[in-house]
């Protein structure tokens, strides 16, 4: 079993940054590939960033490239979003979320394990 919490987030204005922390448990931390996924109110829950069990591999969804950064330290089983340039559309509950077979992926289905969010608003 791993449990997932986050932490970091907050109400910032647009154009601040913010970093996201997710610690995990469990001793099989550094062989899970890790997600990030966001839901705005009345939206589906959408993907943001994963990260591979090294932290070699990474991919980000369009709307969220060049402005977040997705790391994470498998000492400290803690993984990390940094989120610069906030918008006023990145408003939502963000999710880590921990796939044990190692696998990268967009879809949150294959992800085995969820946190229970922590909100980011932006004002404009």
């Amino acid at each position: 079993q791993v449990r997932l919490v986050e932490s970091g987030g907050g109400l910032v204005q647009a154009g601040d940054s913010l970093r996201l922390s997710c610690a995990a448990s469990g001793r099989t931390f550094s062989n899970y590939a890790m997600g990030w996924f966001r839901q705005a109110p009345g939206k589906e829950r959408e993907f943001v960033a994963t990260i591979n069990w090294s932290g070699g591999s990474t991919y980000y969804a369009d709307s969220v490239k060049g402005r977040f950064t997705i790391s994470r330290d498998n000492a400290k089983k803690t993984v990390y979003l940094q989120m610069n340039s906030l918008q006023p559309e990145d408003t939502a509950v963000y999710y880590c979320a921990a796939d044990s077979v190692g696998i990268v992926r967009t879809g949150t289905e294959g992800y085995d394990y969820w946190g229970q969010g922590t909100q980011v608003t932006v004002s404009s």
